[in-house]
């Protein structure tokens, strides 16, 4: 019989080793799931890999990593601060989406004005909106100590079907169009436009805010005693308390600054590559930046890589379904392995395999 022993200090070996072998791990099954389907496993591996980033194309991919690794590292580094705390903050999807209402409003009260100050009023308003939403369940789980991993969870759903579809069909709703819902294209409107800082490489403002919050964080949890709380809260709560810190205002700060972060996501998206705020806006971040967060081991320089990794395969699957005609699902699927396998064999971090005769009770 095996079974598991926990060791007496996290092991360092695979505490490092498990993402890669994580990685590993889903590219084996996943050409198992591609060759299930039909599909050249190789080709499918090398469409979804190598095409994006050394491929014959590759200069018009290259461009699109950035577009699609910006807001999965802003939304991944603040998601991280709060899981090496134990704050749970799974609904990072609907900030993400109020973020960009809040910030699209703000802007569009102003239309068709060409004002320099609009851009930052709507960062401000995106950022605002993510912290607000995020308070809910931080408020609840401080006051009632209700979970915020379902309120969280919850307000999603809120977000994207309620809030989101009567925007798209009501209140911000181009008032020039004719039956097509859907707000004006903000990337077409210079005073609120989100462009290319650099030419081809895709990166905007977005990006930009992203590499400030991976060096903010960075710098947190390794020069400021609030970090030094997030990380004592996370590995021993009971000696956190001791210490002095306030669990109350950790969950207030961590859930407000992912957040945050995850309403400048959307604001910088719905500006940029998405352009207008429309019924199908959510992209799915929020939960990928979940992924993103754990491979890259709730640390701002790995998410950076985690994030560019993950948007490999956005980028990659996107040009597997195309030329391979994969489906979307087995591309959704083959994401989700990463985590998956990531929290399986994250286990060996903690506890080690022994055989041996159970022990009854």
């Amino acid at each position: 019989m095996i079974r598991l022993e926990r060791r007496p200090t996290p092991s360092r070996f695979w505490s490092a080793a498990a993402p890669i072998l994580a990685v590993a791990l889903t590219l084996v099954v996943g050409a198992l799931m591609f060759a299930a389907l039909g599909k050249d496993p190789f080709e499918a591996l090398r469409a979804i890999f190598w095409d994006p980033v050394f491929g014959e194309f590759a200069f018009y991919f290259r461009g699109q990593l950035l577009v699609k690794a910006g807001p999965l590292i802003l939304i991944a580094v603040g998601l991280a601060l709060g899981f090496r705390a134990g704050i749970w903050n799974i609904g990072a999807e609907g900030q993400y989406i109020v973020g960009a209402l809040a910030g699209a409003a703000a802007g569009l009260a102003f239309y068709p004005s060409d004002s320099w100050l609009i851009f930052p009023l709507m960062v401000a308003c995106g950022a605002l909106g993510g912290f607000l939403w995020a308070m809910i369940p931080a408020l609840l789980k401080v006051t009632l100590g209700v979970n915020e991993i379902l309120v969280s969870l919850m307000l999603v759903y809120v977000a994207e079907r309620s809030l989101l579809a009567s925007a798209a069909v009501g209140w911000l709703r181009n008032p020039d169009t004719v039956g097509f819902p859907g707000s004006r294209n903000l990337s077409r409107w210079e005073a609120s436009a989100n462009p290319e800082l650099i030419a081809g490489t895709g990166a905007h403002w977005g990006v930009a805010a992203a590499l400030i919050a991976v060096i903010f964080a960075h710098v947190l949890l390794t020069r400021r005693l609030t970090g030094f709380h997030i990380r004592l809260t996370g590995a021993a709560p009971r000696a956190a308390r001791f210490a002095g810190v306030v669990p109350g205002r950790l969950v207030i700060f961590c859930m407000g600054f992912s957040g945050a972060l995850a309403g400048l996501a959307g604001l910088f998206e719905v500006t940029g590559p998405a352009g207008q705020i429309s019924i199908d806006f959510a992209s799915g971040y929020g939960f990928t930046a979940i992924i993103v967060a754990f491979l890259g081991r709730l640390n701002p320089l790995g998410i950076v890589a985690a994030g560019l990794l993950m948007a490999v395969t956005y980028v990659g699957g996107d040009n597997a379904a195309t030329n391979l005609g994969l489906p979307a699902a087995a591309i959704s699927a083959f994401q989700g392995m990463l985590l998956f396998f990531l929290l399986a064999v994250d286990v060996l971090t903690n506890f080690r395999l022994r055989a041996g005769k159970g022990v009854t009770a």
